[in-house]
């Protein structure tokens, strides 16, 4: 009473007495908002009482019944199945007799998926599309407009604010705000929709299939996503929306499947894994340390590499099946041998300007690798002939070899390997100054699959290159600098050779212009002719345009009797021709090379003056100006 006794007493009695008031005066629909339920009742049972219905009302702030009462029947109304219960539970025993009375069917006049959940039990601003076309209804109660939101995938709240109708000034509930879930102390339930009179199917699909709206007015909302344009649901959208969005700026390449960060990481070489990408983390760490990273290893250049090393990665990955340490100056013998004991599968060994490896490191090679397809061990020195006696022993699949510059090799040792290689294609050979004839000899007889040989600088003469005719599937054959070769060896192989479209010529002085001549009639199958330091003249040009339809490319340089003859008329006549080296040629005037550049686009002139003109033009596409060079 103390209250009463105070000053404001009867004020305060005075407001509650007008709050009181209201609330008798005011009575609604059981279900908020604009329904079909509620036009159907109010425009076919106008001479019924408002008293008769559901006692359960509203009122302007929200609920007018309590958390306990909502609570029973929002269980209660999640218990209903059939369509009759619910049609039941929400009308009053004279509705449900005159409607019955009159042999409608509830069912077919109300159908259950036009009903929808009271507004203790759904979500605010939820509206029903509704196709069935009805005599325009007067609703009794006013109605705010719709609070929209955007909609995203959200837990379903049960008790939210009833503070939104319907669009376009349309019918709903009360303009006053109700509050909120926490403020009424309303338990949250599932969310339950009536079942609907039809099949299981046309209920799932009348959910989500637009509609027009009932008496001209779009009800555009669905049940299915009726509590995502909750307003109770705003806070809990904007959390997620703020947690997508720092998940956005926190995602990386990290987040990325480990397939697709390996085909990135292999396209880098093994120093720019090891060196720079293995350092970023432990997960790129073990990616680079993934088995297929190292079957192919490329550590040419690396001075860091040394023999520890590589006694480290053939303890770890014996899988390697191709490496290469060439120019690398810390490993010897002892970090080969190693590696070759510890990956008996591996097919390609390339070590070149490896002069501190010697023997041993091959003969382990040859021990332990039995299937070895390429070694190029070009200018090592202290290789010998017991090296390549033993690949021959074990290497019976050794189909590629390069020993250039291997000084120490003798023609017992080329003649031993390429009896016990029989597989051999690829034989290549340069400076090797005790080989001789004999080697060349035993290659044709025992190699019959022979495609690309190199004798450059060898001391071979024209009774070992004609053994050559023998190699049927002969396509590329390096004759540079062969001190003793006539013409007619020359003639008898391309004529012999008929797979030949590589044929390098270059510092044979005693090459003529009847020896292209022939060259230029009987190779059907020649794409390739190199005639540097050659003695010819214009009519060698000339015949290669005239009898030649396959030759591509002709490298003529230094050589001091072409003129602009040559060069014009083999660039008029020849019809394949891609590229004619003109290096050096003294007598072809530039503006001759300028104006046939102009007339033949297709043909690449190479000079001192164009090779500039070309360097200098890569130069500027690639960013560089004479305005940022150093000058010094």
């Amino acid at each position: 009473m103390g209250h009463l006794l105070s000053k404001n007493g009867y004020r305060l009695k005075k407001r509650t007495r007008k709050l009181n008031h209201r609330k008798k005066k005011k009575r609604n629909c059981f279900l908020q908002g604009p329904c079909m339920l509620c036009f159907i009742v109010h425009s076919n049972s106008s001479g019924l009482d408002d008293d008769s219905h559901l006692e359960a009302s509203i009122n302007g702030n929200g609920f007018g019944i309590g958390a306990a009462a909502a609570s029973k029947f929002a269980e209660r109304y999640v218990t209903l199945g059939p369509p009759e219960d619910c049609s039941k539970f929400l009308l009053s025993p004279r509705e449900l007799a005159l409607w019955e009375g009159q042999g409608r069917s509830l069912l077919s006049a109300v159908p259950a998926k036009l009903i929808p959940p009271p507004a203790l039990f759904r979500t605010a601003g939820v509206s029903v599309t509704l196709p069935i076309p009805v005599p325009v209804p007067v609703c009794k109660r006013k109605c705010s407009e719709v609070h929209r939101c955007t909609p995203s995938k959200q837990p379903r709240c049960a008790f939210t604010t009833p503070d939104g109708g319907l669009e376009n000034g349309g019918m709903g509930g009360g303009r006053e705000e109700a509050p909120s879930n926490s403020e009424t102390g309303h338990c949250h339930l599932p969310l339950r929709s009536l079942p609907s009179s039809s099949s299981s199917s046309s209920a799932s699909s009348s959910s989500s299939s637009p509609a027009d709206g009932c008496c001209g007015l779009g009800l555009h909302a669905d049940l299915a996503h009726s509590s995502d344009s909750s307003p109770c649901c705003l806070h809990h959208y904007d959390d997620c929306q703020a947690r997508n969005s720092d998940a956005a700026d926190h995602l990386s390449i990290n987040h990325l499947p480990s397939s697709i960060l390996l085909k990135v990481l292999s396209h880098l070489t093994v120093k720019e894994r090891c060196l720079c990408a293995s350092l970023v983390c432990k997960y790129w760490r073990d990616l680079c340390l993934d088995f297929q990273f190292w079957k192919q290893i490329d550590l040419s250049g690396l001075q860091q590499v040394n023999d520890d090393l590589l006694v480290k990665i053939a303890s770890r990955r014996q899988n390697v099946t191709e490496i290469n340490i060439s120019d690398c100056r810390g490993v010897h013998d002892h970090g080969v041998s190693s590696l070759a004991s510890h990956c008996p599968g591996l097919q390609k060994y390339t070590a070149y300007r490896c002069k501190q490896l010697g023997d041993t490191s091959l003969l382990a090679l040859a021990a332990h690798c039995p299937l070895l397809v390429k070694v190029h061990v070009g200018n090592q020195d202290k290789l010998t002939d017991e090296a390549l006696k033993k690949l021959g022993e074990h290497c019976s699949e050794l189909k590629d070899i390069h020993l250039g510059q291997c000084y120490s090799i003798t023609d017992e040792g080329v003649v031993a390997l390429a009896r016990g290689c029989p597989k051999l294609q690829r034989l290549y050979l340069q400076e090797n100054k005790m080989v001789t004839d004999q080697s060349m000899r035993a290659v044709a007889e025992y190699c019959p699959e022979l495609q690309f040989v190199g004798f450059m600088g060898c001391p071979v003469t024209s009774q070992g290159v004609i053994h050559l005719t023998a190699l049927r599937n002969l396509s590329v054959l390096d004759l540079r600098h062969i001190s003793e070769l006539n013409n007619e060896t020359v003639m008898e192989v391309v004529r012999k050779c008929r797979k030949l479209s590589s044929l390098n010529l270059c510092l044979n002085w005693s090459i003529n212009d009847r020896c292209v001549e022939i060259i230029a009639k009987e190779g059907r199958s020649l794409k390739e002719l190199y005639l540097v330091s050659c003695k010819i003249t214009d009519h060698a040009l000339i015949a290669i345009g005239q009898y030649s339809s396959t030759i591509e490319t002709v490298d003529a340089g230094w050589c001091k009797d072409i003129t602009d003859q040559g060069a014009t008329q083999i660039a008029q006549s020849s019809k394949s021709l891609r590229y004619l080296g003109l290096m050096r040629c003294d007598k072809v005037n530039e503006e001759t090379v300028e104006r046939l550049v102009v007339q033949y686009p297709h043909i690449v002139f190479s000079t001192v003056m164009q090779d500039c003109k070309r360097t200098l033009e890569r130069a500027y596409q690639m960013g560089w100006s004479p305005n940022t060079s150093n000058t010094s």
